[in-house]
């Protein structure tokens, strides 16, 4: 049986797990989606599965809800795949930071985030990797 991650962040350290867990996520900035009627911003991913020795990675939805306002820094066109960096909260916040210097903060009345894979993993013949 495939193994699919469902987990809920409602404080700061259940959204830094969170963020270790989608550390690395290909996201295409065109699959980046913010409802203002619903309060909520949905974002789809190619999450690296770190919590696995194999390398391989998963389609997964980031969802946050209870948001007041969006604001983006540095956003690409639609086509531009984004590598996520880190989620954080941050006065009254939770800021979404990505490679280039492209960056969401989403307004919040609280921490109310989830991540949900869609997939099944497949193989990946590679490991992300930073440098200092």
């Amino acid at each position: 049986m495939t193994e699919r991650l469902r987990l809920l962040a409602a404080d700061e350290a259940d959204l830094e797990t969170l963020s270790a867990l989608m550390q690395d996520a290909a996201v295409k900035a065109g699959d980046v989606a913010y409802d203002v009627k619903a309060r909520r911003l949905v974002l789809i991913a190619n999450r690296y599965r770190w919590e696995t020795r194999q390398p391989s990675r998963a389609r997964c939805a980031l969802r946050l809800d209870s948001l007041t306002g969006l604001r983006r820094r540095g956003w690409p066109s639609p086509d531009t795949v984004l590598d996520l960096l880190a989620l954080r909260w941050a006065d009254g916040g939770i800021e979404l930071d990505f490679a280039g210097g492209a960056a969401l903060r989403a307004e919040a009345e609280c921490i109310d985030v989830e991540l949900h894979d869609l997939s099944g993993p497949w193989g990946t013949r590679r490991t992300p990797r930073h440098t200092l």
